[in-house]
């Protein structure tokens, strides 16, 4: 399992666990987390807000799961095309085909930079 791949599905059991300190730890200063098409959060302390109000939004109850990735890395960056699977409560089982970016630490650890579960679908709501 690629470095990456392991860094995302510890962040997906810290948001089913909300864990937001696990979380956040997971982001780069400088992420930016999609919420929705139209809203970005910034920085780990945003991010982190953001899945505590997730979080409510799902009434505590969102599963995240990925049913399949693929990692091209160049140098100290990866690119993430994931089949995630995300339900809740108030949400049917949904898949969705995220683009995450990851960047290689000095130390050599993987954040995650660019957190677009969305995917190309934010194109398409730039249409709408």
């Amino acid at each position: 399992m690629h470095p990456v791949e392991a860094q995302i599905h510890k962040a997906d059991q810290a948001i089913m666990a909300e864990d937001l300190e696990t979380l956040g730890n997971i982001y780069t200063e400088d992420a930016v987390l999609v919420v929705k098409p139209g809203l970005n959060a910034v920085g780990r302390i945003q991010i982190q807000k953001a899945f505590e109000a997730i979080a409510n939004y799902f009434q505590h109850s969102l599963v995240v799961r990925q049913a399949g990735m693929t990692v091209l890395e160049a140098g100290d960056t990866a690119l993430v095309l994931a089949k995630t699977i995300v339900s809740a409560a108030n949400l049917p089982e949904t898949e969705r085909k995220a683009t995450y970016v990851f960047k290689r630490t000095v130390s050599g650890e993987w954040l995650c930079s660019i957190d677009n579960s969305y995917g190309h679908d934010l194109i398409d709501s730039h249409d709408a």
